[in-house]
Order: C-alpha cells, then sequence, then structure tokens
C-alpha cells in the first residue's frame, strides 16, 4: 500500500486553520445534541418551501422571450453553458437598482460560491513572490486558507470599532516596500464581518479607495452581510463609490436565497490589457472578469446552470430585486441577532465573570466575546461535553495572532427559544470555567492584550 507523508504534500495541508476548521466539525458531531453558536449558516425556515420547478420555469420562460425561443432556453439548463455565467445581465440589473453598482454583465463572473470567486481573484492578481494580500485581522478564514492553498503571502491589518485601520494598512504599504515587496490587494467586509460583527464607518469607506489609488492596490470587497442593516442604516457597498475601479466586489447567493445552490459572483470590471496589445489609446483590453473566466475553465469549468437558473429564477420572481428577495430574511436575522443580545444582557446582570464581555453589531450573524481565560480547544471540548453548548474560537480567524481569549457566537441557524437555553448554559458554563486567574497562578491576568 503506498503511504505518503504530509510532509511532501503541499504546505497548506498543515496550515493550523484547516486543523481548527476539523476540529470544529468533528467536536459538532461527537456532540450533536449541542446547542450550537457554532456554525454561521443561513436560517433553514426561508427556504423549506422553496418551489425550485417554478424558479427554472421562470427562468427559462425570460430567457425564451428575451430572444432564445423555448427550446434553446430549455437546453441552457443540461448543457455545460459559458465560464463567465448565464445569468450575468440579471445580476448586474440588482447590482444596479439596490446597490448603485453600475457594472456591465461582462464585467461578471458567476462562481461556484463567493469561496471561488475568492480563489480566482487571488490566482489572477498574485502573480509573484513579491505580491502581497492584506487582510483584515481578524477575517474570514476562506480568504486566508485560499491565499494559503496558492501559496500567497498575507499580511495582517488590525481593526477598530470602525473597521480596517487605514492608517495602518498604510504603513503596512510602505513595509512592504521597504522589504522588496507589494501589497497588490487588499480584503475586506465592510458591512458586518464574519467572524466579528464589525462594520466600515462611512466616513472610512472614501478614504480606503483613496489609498488604493495612491498605493495602486486593489480592494477585495466581501458582501455576505450587507443585506442585514436595519431600513435606514445602509452604507454604500464600496464598490458603488468607486469612482477609479478599484474594487473588485464579491457576493454570494447563499444567505439571501439557499445555501445549497452554491452560487456567488464577481464584478471585476478593472481593464487588462490584452498581452503585446501596446500602451497607447487604442490598445486592446478586456475587463478582468474575463480573465477570471479564463482561470475558471481550469478550476470548475462553468458553474451549475441549473443553480444559476433557481438563483435568476427567484430574482426575477421578486421584481429582479435582491432587496425585495432579503427582506424577509434580513427581519429573521436581526431578531434573532436581537435575542442573542438581549439573552447575554439577561445573563450579564445575573453575573458573569470579571472580563468576559460582548461586542454589540447592529447587523450580521455574529457576536464576539472576550473571556479573562483561553478560548482554545480545550476550553470548547469542555463547554460541549458538560454543558452541552459550542461556539467558535476566534483565534483561526487571526492571521496576526491575536483572538486567544476571543470566541464568536453565532445567532443565524438558531430560533429564539434555542438562543435563550445556549446562553442560558453558556452562562453556567463561564461562571464555572472563565473565572479570571489568581495573581501569579500562571497564566496572564485580564482580557485586553490577549485578545
Amino acid at each position: 500500500m503506498t503511504l505518503l507523508s504530509r510532509e511532501v504534500l503541499h504546505a497548506s495541508l498543515q496550515d493550523p486553520v484547516l486543523e481548527s476548521i476539523g476540529f470544529l466539525n468533528e467536536i459538532m458531531g461527537r456532540y450533536p445534541d449541542a446547542l450550537s453558536f457554532a456554525p454561521g449558516a443561513p436560517h433553514p425556515a426561508p427556504y423549506e418551501d422553496l418551489d425550485t420547478a417554478r424558479y427554472l420555469d421562470r427562468f427559462t420562460a425570460h430567457a425564451a422571450v428575451s430572444g432564445l425561443g423555448p427550446e434553446r432556453a430549455a437546453r441552457l439548463l443540461y448543457e455545460y453553458g459559458p465560464a463567465r455565467g448565464l445569468i450575468n445581465g440579471i445580476v448586474a440589473d440588482a447590482l444596479r437598482r439596490d446597490q448603485g453598482i453600475d457594472a456591465d454583465p461582462d464585467a461578471l463572473v458567476i462562481t461556484v460560491g463567493a469561496q471561488e470567486a475568492m480563489f480566482l481573484v487571488l490566482r489572477a492578481l498574485i502573480a509573484a513572490p513579491e505580491d502581497v494580500l492584506a487582510v483584515s485581522d481578524p477575517c474570514f478564514v476562506g480568504i486566508t486558507s485560499a491565499a494559503s492553498l496558492l501559496g500567497a503571502a498575507v499580511v495582517p491589518v488590525p481593526e477598530d470599532a470602525d473597521g480596517l485601520d487605514v492608517d495602518a494598512l498604510a504603513e503596512a504599504c510602505r513595509a512592504a516596500r521597504r522589504s522588496g515587496r507589494r501589497i497588490r490587494a487588499c480584503y475586506v467586509a465592510p458591512d458586518y464581518a464574519n467572524p466579528g460583527g464589525t462594520r466600515m464607518a462611512a466616513g472610512r469607506r472614501p478614504r480606503l479607495l483613496e489609498l488604493a489609488e495612491r498605493e495602486d492596490f486593489l480592494v477585495l470587497e466581501d458582501n455576505a452581510y450587507g443585506f442585514t442593516a436595519p431600513p435606514g442604516a445602509e452604507l454604500p457597498a464600496l464598490k458603488a463609490l468607486d469612482g477609479g475601479r478599484r474594487v473588485v466586489h464579491i457576493g454570494t447567493f447563499a444567505k439571501v436565497c439557499f445555501p445549497g445552490a452554491r452560487v456567488g459572483y464577481v464584478v471585476a470590471d478593472q481593464s487588462v490589457r490584452a498581452a503585446g496589445g501596446g500602451s497607447g489609446a487604442g490598445a486592446a483590453a478586456v475587463p478582468l472578469a474575463a480573465e477570471l473566466a479564463r482561470l475558471k475553465t481550469a478550476v470548475t469549468v462553468n458553474t451549475s446552470p441549473v443553480c444559476q437558473a433557481l438563483i435568476a429564477g427567484m430574482l426575477l420572481e421578486h421584481g429582479g430585486s435582491l432587496a425585495e428577495l432579503s427582506r424577509a430574511r434580513s427581519v429573521l436575522y436581526r431578531r434573532n441577532l436581537a435575542h442573542l443580545l438581549r439573552a447575554l444582557d439577561r445573563e450579564g446582570a445575573a453575573g458573569l465573570p470579571e472580563g468576559v464581555e460582548w461586542n454589540r453589531p447592529g447587523g450580521g450573524f455574529f457576536v464576539r466575546m472576550r473571556l479573562p481565560v483561553p478560548a482554545d480547544a480545550r476550553l470548547l471540548e469542555a463547554s460541549a461535553a458538560g454543558y452541552g453548548v459550542l461556539w467558535t474560537p476566534m483565534a483561526p480567524f487571526h492571521p496576526g495572532g491575536g483572538g486567544r481569549r476571543t470566541l464568536r457566537l453565532s445567532c443565524s441557524y438558531l430560533e429564539p427559544e434555542e438562543i435563550d437555553e445556549g446562553v442560558r448554559r453558556l452562562g453556567a458554563f463561564l461562571r464555572e470555567h472563565a473565572r479570571r486567574p489568581r495573581a501569579g497562578a500562571g497564566a496572564a491576568a485580564g482580557a485586553g492584550g490577549a485578545s
């Protein structure tokens, strides 16, 4: 029998982030009856009664009257289809109507979820060993895992209550230049980011775009949770402010439609001059999206036409509007978030150990909690085994090495009564296991610098 050593396989297989995700999946499997604040999955209620046949018929009828005719429109569902996608025009119209993102359909690629979009964009942009990806710290593990798979260097940039620290990013650009490298792209999730729920302040958004122009990098904007903003509190997407075409906008339909479709998209309208095409005004150029579509032919070839048709049919049934489609879902997630915060407040009023504190995001799926003790695998095992409640350690989300005393609570998948019971169990667990060590007990005191 052939036996391979992991040391001779790609280094990404030894990435601690992958190990931590595997451990989390394992512990969820070992404690199936535990109440889980761990997964950031969408709530199942909105798609329990989905009529998939109706949505497919809605799309094929639209395609037929758009010039294809009934026979060719029906065949779209059964053939490979173009790598760039079948529903680009419908998605582009929705982005223009709802978010003020004015992009030509040819500047979009429909992807197998947002994860493929991230992978393709990094593969295109990180072209040399000196090219570096900057990421917010903490950040979504999907982008750092994709960078790891590609062997791309990552520079963490801290965030505060107003989002990514633009001044720190400017210093990171200068530091990279001094070392002979360059920051080629910067990943941010400006609206209620996974994992910490942070939202980038309105005044900070144009500053980030100005820095991108000045330092010549692209901003990779992940827009998974913006739809959960309370009415009247919406902020413009970075792409809507993007006069210089510095933003590559990445989105997913997992939260606003249903995750099993595995459909996402990327808006990449930056111009790419064809090789040997010269540099004059008349030089041939294509949108970056066309290059991403070429890369996609070597990865997934195309996104499932059936899944694309389902998403398009749902959009068409809601007037072609992402906002209309996501309205009821947004209400559900805001309800759950408010319920989680109230339950935590009640538990706090009943008394929690000194140093236990949490943030209060206005939207999204996640609340971040700091502890006076390490929130590690051993503590999670004790929480699951003894108290029947699960959560996610935050350290894997911190490429800069922080987050050791921080955990993430996700409220998206639970019902209100489950949230209440889960927080009650969590409170009982914290009172027993999260007490600050006495001075001289060999552990660092306080949650401040070790968060």
